[in-house]
């Protein structure tokens, strides 16, 4: 995997995402958390804490290889993708709580991401220390994740219009190369991918479901609103697999093709069960709850 399109077009692709995800965000995003602290802190609850251990007990469950069942925790640990706010849109979800979410989640991974790795890495690799996220890589995650977005910010705050202008481009020019750099990795299992597909693909499945029945159902028992408890669910159940694959593929992390399989399931499997699950949640009729429950 050391070829010179994973070692410099990974970074480069995951950098340009991140960016265009800063150019769509502001500061008020940020705060805008204080206007929905029970939706936030139970859907931030339910994205570090639970996932991350229902994730464990389903690769123990299906008693995934090694390499697999890291690469389902690094799944697990990543956070909401901004697909997730497009869905919300598309079913009737809390959309501004959704980019408060995908903000929040996106700084937090860089703490809770490499904690979650390396003890899955300890527990199910025998040569953990060598594959694990050191000290020196951590840092390369949070190059690649927090400057390019608050990059993107600094640019939307000072020229806006640029910001809206540049949003496209980049956003073409990120699925280009990440899009080249997959092909290349599939290329090079390509023998393999049909028994990773068989290995992972159920996993991949049942927790994407479990999931978004959790995104949903953990803030409505809290008494969140339906519109805040959608959004919840599609950022719990859309996870951001464009950064696991790059985090597994990247020859300066964890260069692992094997590892990047989960995600790249995953990333395929999520877009259709999101589309049913949001289906169904439009479709229940139950009562409003007050709009003030969401505090």
């Amino acid at each position: 995997m050391d070829s010179a399109l994973t070692l410099i077009g990974l970074p480069v692709a995951l950098g340009i995402i991140m960016l265009g995800l800063g150019l769509g965000l502001t500061v008020d995003d940020f705060r805008r958390v204080m206007q929905y602290p029970k939706a936030a802190l139970v859907a931030l609850a339910c994205q570090v804490l639970l996932l991350p251990a229902l994730c464990f007990g389903l690769v123990i469950a299906f008693d995934l290889a090694p390499e697999l069942a890291v690469g389902m925790m690094l799944l697990a640990a990543s956070p909401g993708g901004t697909t997730a706010n497009l869905y919300s849109h598309l079913f009737g979800g809390h959309v501004a709580l959704n980019v408060t979410l995908t903000a929040i989640n996106s700084v937090l991974a860089v703490i809770t991401l490499p904690i979650v790795v390396n003890l899955s890495a300890a527990y199910f690799l025998s040569d953990a220390a060598s594959i694990g996220l050191q000290f020196d890589k951590v840092l390369q995650v949070f190059a690649i994740v927090l400057i390019p977005v608050a990059l993107g910010m600094a640019i939307r705050a000072r020229f806006p219009d640029a910001a809206n202008k540049l949003n496209k481009p980049v956003k073409i020019l990120s699925v280009i190369v990440l899009v080249a750099v997959i092909a290349g990795a599939v290329l090079k299992e390509r023998e393999n991918i049909a028994d990773y597909f068989l290995a992972v693909g159920v996993v991949a499945l049942v927790f994407n479901v479990l999931s978004l029945i959790i995104g949903y159902g953990a803030p409505r028992l809290a008494g969140v609103d339906r519109r805040a408890s959608i959004a919840a669910g599609f950022e719990i159940g859309i996870h951001n697999s464009t950064l696991a694959i790059t985090i597994a593929l990247s020859p300066a992390l964890l260069n692992s093709t094997q590892m990047a399989i989960p995600a790249a399931v995953y990333g395929i499997v999520m877009f259709f069960t999101a589309a049913v699950f949001g289906y169904l949640v439009t479709r229940l009729r139950t009562p409003v709850v007050p709009a003030d429950a969401v505090r």
